[in-house]
This record gives C-alpha cells, structure tokens and sequence, in this order.
C-alpha cells in the first residue's frame, strides 16, 4: 500500500469510515463520487455489498488532485 502524507494541521483533511465502490479493490485512491462517508466503522462494514462493488474502508481525505477532482485516498479496506 502507498505511503499517504497525514497533515495534522488541516482542517478539512481527515481519516473517515467509508463506503467505497470500486470494481477494482487494488486502486489507492477514488474520486469523491465514489465515496460515501459514514459515521462509524460498523455502519460501514453494515452497509458494504461485495456483490454491488461496494466495501467498507478508511479513506483519507478529500484531497484535491491535480486533474481537479477531489479524491479520497486508501487507508485500509475494513471487509
């Protein structure tokens, strides 16, 4: 796994319980679209569907990219 940068000055920047779809889990990042934060570890391991693409993760971000998206980067896959 990529070695992520955490700033712990930012403000906006953070390491979040997700959902993430993906067809692909050997992918280090996503684009906000396919990102959807949830509040806690359990809700995202309650929510992940393997069979729809979508597993449980902690993400870090958003971060804006250089193509001008805002993406989440791979912490560790939760499922």
């Amino acid at each position: 796994m990529q070695h992520i940068v955490i700033d712990p000055a930012s403000t906006s920047l953070d390491q979040r319980y997700a959902l993430v779809l993906s067809k692909r889990r050997s992918r280090k990042r996503f684009p906000e679209g396919c990102v959807t934060v949830v509040k806690t570890e359990a809700e995202a391991i309650d929510g992940a569907k393997a069979e729809d693409d979508l597993y449980a993760a902690v993400v870090y971000g958003p971060s804006p990219s250089s193509e001008g998206l805002r993406m989440y980067y791979l912490v560790r896959w939760l499922t």
